[in-house]
């Protein structure tokens, strides 16, 4: 690992009536628009769906590393975040992200060693770290 700090860069570029490009460097290029709840199309990403996409995704890969250091052998996971969205202060922002997680462990492993790691996975997620929104998780493990 590199030394801290990191920095992360991210381009947006649109015109009046397009949808946003994303890029960054030696990245496929997404699309992005408004959710239809903010009169968007529905067709293509929008900031709140790739916010709840890191959520997920970080949630997952940090899943990965701490079960490679714990030797715990398993198949699949899945995990699927929600974020609600509201008015507080009247700003709009996430004030609760739940995380849905599926994990399909080897027959023999602890089932509550997979818990506690799936729990160590969510307190080292770098995304909800750096959110204000209460994380709420629901895991369910079963063997092979």
């Amino acid at each position: 690992m590199h030394a801290f700090p990191h920095y992360y860069t991210v381009k947006a570029d649109t015109t009046t009536d397009s949808v946003v490009k994303l890029s960054s460097h030696n990245l496929p290029e997404l699309e992005s628009a408004p959710p239809t709840q903010f009169g968007g199309p529905g067709d293509a990403w929008s900031p709140e769906d790739l916010l709840m996409a890191s959520v997920a995704d970080c949630f997952v890969l940090s899943f990965k590393a701490i079960a490679r250091i714990s030797k715990l052998n398993w198949h699949s996971i899945s995990c699927e975040s929600e974020g609600e969205l509201d008015k507080v202060d009247g700003k709009t922002k996430f004030t609760k992200i739940k995380n849905n997680v599926h994990l399909l462990i080897e027959e023999g492993e602890s089932l509550e060693k997979a818990e506690k790691i799936l729990h160590k996975s969510e307190a080292a997620c770098l995304v909800t770290n750096s959110l204000t929104a209460m994380v709420e998780l629901e895991c369910k493990v079963i063997h092979n």
